[in-house]
């Protein structure tokens, strides 16, 4: 087995400190996840402190096997400083991109409760109560748009499976609910497209109910993808450079 390399095995101690610290003082499950922007509980810390919360043992098993199999292998090629960089881009950005889309599916839900002429101290009382999930679909949307908060890092896990197949794309990937090996050139785009799926059917791909932030798998993989592009394109054109340029 590879030997974990400084910033995965860093980023891996502090995640499991927070879990278990999250047991043993429940504060920080309520300041440290990512909420609504527009909802009072929300902390530009967030940003950042939502990568290291998690809502499971089963959750934060799936992600951090997953960072040291994958982000070793990336830190071993980038060294330390890139890698970090990397992770916390994908991470920023799976944040993003799940606000803008929590933002209009929010503002999507509350205009159509206006239209149907619910009063605006109906709406209130959704958004104050205690309660999260709702019968009516506009409701429920509105609900869990404003309340539900968002942890893990898996964002910027997806970050590092887009990175692994650019650079590794004939690498198979032996998954355990998979008996078949698969090449990350087919596996990555697979699951980033059974994301898009899910996340506009408001579906879970382990059944049941949703609780799963595709679009913010989502934007950690297209912040992965943009970076790889970036870089690639820039050392495509420094190796130019260095080639024929004086």
């Amino acid at each position: 087995m590879m030997q974990l390399t400084n910033a995965v095995k860093q980023i891996l101690i502090v995640n499991i400190i927070l879990f278990v610290g999250a047991m043993l003082v429940p504060a920080l499950n309520i300041y440290l996840p990512l909420y609504y922007f527009e909802n009072p509980m929300f902390g530009w810390w967030q940003m950042v402190s939502h990568m290291f919360m998690h809502g499971g043992l089963m959750h934060i098993f799936f992600n951090m096997f997953a960072l040291v199999s994958f982000g070793v292998v990336l830190e071993h090629f980038w060294g330390s400083k890139k890698f970090v960089l990397f992770y916390f881009l994908c991470g920023l950005g799976a944040a993003v991109l799940h606000t803008v889309v929590n933002y209009w599916q929010f503002h999507e839900a509350y205009n159509s409760l206006v239209e149907m002429g619910a009063p605006q101290s109906s709406i209130n009382s959704i958004l104050e109560s205690g309660n999260l999930f709702y019968q009516d679909n506009t409701v429920n949307t509105l609900s869990t748009s404003y309340k539900m908060p968002v942890v893990g890092a898996s964002g910027a896990i997806y970050g590092l499976l887009v990175a692994f197949a650019f650079m590794y794309p004939n690498a198979e990937l032996a998954l355990m609910f998979i008996p078949v090996p698969i090449k990350a050139k087919y596996f990555v785009p697979a699951i980033l497209l059974l994301d898009l799926i899910l996340g506009l059917n408001g579906g879970s791909f382990f059944g049941g109910s949703t609780g799963i932030a595709h679009f913010a798998h989502l934007g950690g993989a297209l912040v992965g993808f943009l970076l790889m592009w970036y870089w690639r394109k820039n050392q495509f054109n420094q190796n130019r450079w260095d080639r024929y340029g004086h």
